[in-house]
């Protein structure tokens, strides 16, 4: 089986190879070919240890594909259905599952760092990132890691749901709530901030600014929903202009760095919400004073997948699709092969691509 491993933090290349095996499948398990996986920041987080893994790795977490056994307990899906993989698959009886946040299980994200689904080279073992590994021709995923999602819905727009689009619209519907004909700054106009518009878009709000140091950005944040588009430092200006100083309602940071958080901070109004979407290094401190926490009355909100059920949500945001509510085709920036996942992550780390999507046969 083909894939892509990581070996260690920092390598320049992953190591692209086809001896990859699966380990057996569970009673609860759910094996599923991989026929699309985005490359996402959080992929190029793993590879350079912002986001910690157990190593050698297989990336990936962001995919669709179909499935192909089930184990004998499992009656969720059956062998030929269309699913998207969740990277955070809910126990269902842990606290946080018990108080509807399934979003927050850590079961299956603790198991991720002793189970090694895979094997190379023989019986060495490796990880799978986030216990799935889509930079993979298959993988083996407890079963509440494979959600069926409708056929109608292509593997390539049902891939980005799995994490991009939840991440992103979920943070606005979810997380935040945003009201109909309220102000949103978006921090961020990659493929996170540019779901966060959408989201913004869908529930009703009037003024969407993208923030972007990328100008070559500004023009698919607006096709996608954004109202208005700058750089950070025309942000004081755009408060002024659109919210006559006030601030926005609701300021969303996509980027997963203090300065974007601290700029989102920036934008939002008095008694405002701030939501943090990005995932930041453990070391990155947000420098803000005990005196602003109180006294502007700003509330700080986490983000984490969106707040999500993906068992709702994933369905919820193919049907939105589906109704042409929500632009996914516009997220795509280019179609590749899985022998060029080394080029695509070069190009990742450069900045200008949006959401490069790996297709397998």
């Amino acid at each position: 089986m083909r894939g892509a491993l990581l070996h260690a933090v920092g390598d320049d290349k992953l190591d692209i190879r086809d001896d990859l095996t699966l380990a057996p499948v569970g009673p609860a398990d759910v094996r599923v070919k991989i026929r699309a996986t985005g490359v996402c920041h959080s992929d190029l987080s793993v590879i350079s240890g912002v986001l910690p893994m157990p190593l050698p790795v297989v990336p990936g977490h962001e995919g669709a594909g179909e499935v192909v056994e089930v184990g004998d307990h499992v009656t969720s899906v059956r062998p030929g259905d269309h699913v998207i993989v969740n990277w955070t698959p809910a126990c269902g009886s842990c606290a946080n599952c018990l108080v509807n946040q399934p979003f927050l299980c850590m079961t299956y994200v603790m198991d991720s760092f002793v189970n090694a689904r895979f094997r190379y080279g023989g019986d060495t073992p490796a990880f799978g990132m986030a216990g799935c590994g889509t930079w993979s021709e298959e993988i083996v995923v407890p079963w509440q890691g494979a959600i069926k999602v409708d056929p109608d819905v292509p593997f390539e727009a049902a891939a980005l749901i799995g994490c991009g689009i939840t991440t992103g619209v979920g943070a606005a519907l979810n997380t935040a709530k945003v009201r109909a004909g309220s102000t949103v700054a978006v921090v961020g106009a990659g493929g996170i901030g540019l779901s966060v518009i959408q989201g913004a878009r869908i529930s009703g709000a009037t003024t969407i600014l993208a923030i972007d140091p990328l100008e070559s950005k500004h023009a698919l944040a607006k096709k996608v929903g954004a109202t208005h588009a700058i750089t950070p430092d025309q942000l004081m200006d755009a408060v002024g202009t659109l919210t006559g100083g006030a601030g926005f309602d609701y300021g969303f940071e996509a980027v997963g760095k203090s300065a974007a958080i601290m700029t989102a901070w920036q934008a939002t109004r008095r008694g405002g919400d701030t939501i943090v979407v990005g995932a930041g290094a453990v070391d990155d401190t947000v420098p803000l004073s005990a005196f602003n926490l109180l006294f502007e009355g700003k509330n700080i909100l986490s983000s984490l997948y969106g707040g999500s059920d993906v068992r709702r949500d994933f369905p919820f945001f193919a049907g939105l699709y589906k109704a042409g509510r929500l632009d996914l085709e516009s997220m795509i920036s280019s179609r590749i092969k899985l022998a060029d996942l080394n080029d695509a992550v070069a190009a990742l780390r450069g900045g200008e691509v949006l959401r490069q999507i790996v297709v397998l046969d």
